[in-house]
């Protein structure tokens, strides 16, 4: 699977400057990928102001990535700020090449940030097929929760967006690893760089990870887009050798 991984700033609750940037970006994407990957909340920066720039799933930045979708032929996926039935989500769109979609709501939210207060809180693990690959989708704060994203379904690739912050970057880096290792899976974190609101500064490091901790795309700083291919036979070919997820614990996640 080649996937490319967009690093850039973002104008903060400014959609329609967003998706400009970032279809500028997707369009000088030149070789074919299959999936595209864009920040948490691309479209607004980590904002808990969700009454005034939340969207629906049939609104603007909806329409948008399923037009990107089609256009490129690729799947595209990121998260924005949707609303439901007077509810606010952090969700992670997965949109395919169709045009269809399916969706993770984090269920970590970043009470230090008090985002437990502004949105609902997802309940349900998700793990997309697509091109005969599983992927799970993950949202910044769940990389510091390895139970919830335990390999027990035998995906193929682990996928993080983020808003995550400059000083807290060591932990985004060890983490990122750590989740590859234990769980024997290809690793993508996409998080942005710049400024926010707030003053913090955010560098990047947007990074691909492999089954064995070992970078296929060290951690990147600038604004770009990062294109990398992936060969799910190479890592099942290693679970073979290394069978540890065979050991691997049983447990129920109580929601």
């Amino acid at each position: 699977m080649k996937i490319a991984l967009i690093q850039s700033d973002l104008t903060w609750e400014n959609a329609s400057k967003n998706r400009s940037n970032f279809e500028n970006k997707i369009q000088q994407i030149d070789s074919e990928v299959n999936l595209i990957v864009l920040p948490e909340m691309f479209s607004t920066g980590f904002t808990m102001n969700a009454p005034a720039v939340a969207e629906t799933m049939q609104g603007e930045t909806v329409l948008w990535m399923q037009s990107m979708a089609k256009q490129k032929n690729a799947a595209i996926t990121g998260s924005l700020i949707i609303v439901e039935n007077e509810q606010y989500y952090n969700r992670m769109l997965f949109v395919f090449p169709s045009g269809e979609i399916e969706f993770y709501d984090k269920r970590h939210l970043f009470s230090l940030a008090e985002e437990d207060k502004f949105y609902t809180r997802g309940t349900q693990k998700v793990i997309v097929e697509y091109l005969d690959w599983k992927i799970c989708l993950q949202i910044c704060y769940d990389l510091r929760f390895p139970v919830f994203a335990r390999n027990v379904e035998n995906y193929d690739l682990l996928l993080y967006v983020a808003n995550w912050p400059k000083v807290r970057t060591n932990a985004w880096d060890a983490l990122l690893k750590a989740r590859a290792i234990e769980n024997l899976s290809y690793v993508v974190g996409v998080n942005r760089i710049g400024l926010d609101a707030h003053n913090y500064e955010h560098i990047g490091h947007s990074q691909v990870v492999d089954f064995l901790g070992n970078f296929i795309l060290e951690p990147q700083e600038t604004a770009s887009v990062f294109v990398v291919e992936l060969d799910k036979n190479i890592m099942l070919e290693m679970r073979k050798k290394l069978d540890f997820l065979s050991d691997k614990d049983q447990f129920e996640i109580k929601i």
